[in-house]
């Protein structure tokens, strides 16, 4: 697989023309703190929602639209989006011709280790809608072949280019931070993901971590862009979105990662997500290949 960051990325990866009306998601092979899809979509696609990652995209065909911090904003082929963690935004196709793009979510802690070196905090690139052909090409590097794994090598390059990409965008970085903070917002992390499924209160992440309650919620915000609440849930459903991908049952899928019913999970993945769980696995295909009838 070619990995070169480079703006020749963008050929060839048109892959999903079949036509109006057709919709899908394609789901690429994850890698510990990203997750990468291709998607197509005719109206309106997604309803309100927001992620705890970093939504880095890339559109391919078409107009892409969406509300985002109180404006419709407007994509076109090339140009790169840029979505905060936590930021509220829709999303679906401007135009009657549909819409085609690639999207990249990426977990801030990432993006942190990688500043934490230079001293600098996580960036805020205020502007959703970037022209930039060479943080296109450092995007595309990555969703090029989404029925293949990333390299580690590469990712960490990839993380590092991703970084200096949106440092030069971006308004002036938050403050580093310190050793200290983010060795505790750690150890919360870490707590959370082992107990996904588990309701946590606030008293076990002080034991774990040391800190009261406040000053851990600070600092686990400026770790991972979220707070430890919505990390948890954010956790679960994507151990749920997983199971339903596999076929199992939305009931079953509930009960299996910690959620109240079907009822509560589909309230959440929808909120999360933008879309139902049974949507959502209307749309998803396994490979790129599915949507394009073959290579």
């Amino acid at each position: 697989m070619d990995q070169d960051v480079t703006i020749h990325a963008f050929e060839g990866l048109e892959r999903l023309c079949t036509g109006p009306g057709t919709d899908g998601i394609v789901t690429a092979p994850a890698f510990p703190g990203i997750e990468r899809i291709e998607a197509q979509f005719s109206g309106n696609a997604f309803e309100p929602h927001r992620h705890d990652t970093y939504a880095l995209g890339v559109t391919m065909k078409g107009v892409q639209t969406f509300s985002y911090r109180g404006e419709q904003r407007f994509s076109l082929p090339g140009q790169v989006i840029v979505l905060h963690p936590d930021e509220e935004h829709d999303g679906g196709a401007g135009t009657d011709d549909g819409l085609q793009y690639r999207m990249l979510y990426l977990e801030p802690a990432l993006l942190l280790e990688c500043l934490e070196r230079e001293k600098i905090g996580l960036p805020f690139v205020d502007q959703p809608v970037i022209g930039d052909p060479v943080l296109a090409g450092t995007l595309l590097a990555a969703l090029g072949e989404l029925d293949r794994e990333l390299d580690e090598l590469f990712v960490d390059d990839f993380v590092s280019r991703v970084a200096g990409g949106l440092a030069k965008h971006a308004k002036t970085p938050q403050r580093p931070l310190g050793s200290v903070a983010w060795q505790r917002a750690r150890l919360a992390r870490d707590y959370l993901e082992a107990h996904a499924t588990q309701a946590v209160r606030s008293g076990e992440l002080e034991v774990v971590t040391g800190l009261d309650r406040f000053s851990l919620a600070r600092h686990f915000r400026a770790a991972f862009a979220t707070s430890p609440h919505r990390y948890l849930l954010m956790r679960r459903l994507q151990q749920a979105r997983a199971m339903i991908g596999a076929g199992e049952g939305l009931s079953d899928v509930a009960a299996a990662t910690g959620f109240a019913d079907q009822s509560h999970l589909t309230r959440h993945f929808k909120k999360a997500y933008g879309m139902t769980p049974g949507q959502w696995a209307g749309l998803r295909r396994a490979s790129p290949t599915a949507l394009s009838g073959g290579r």
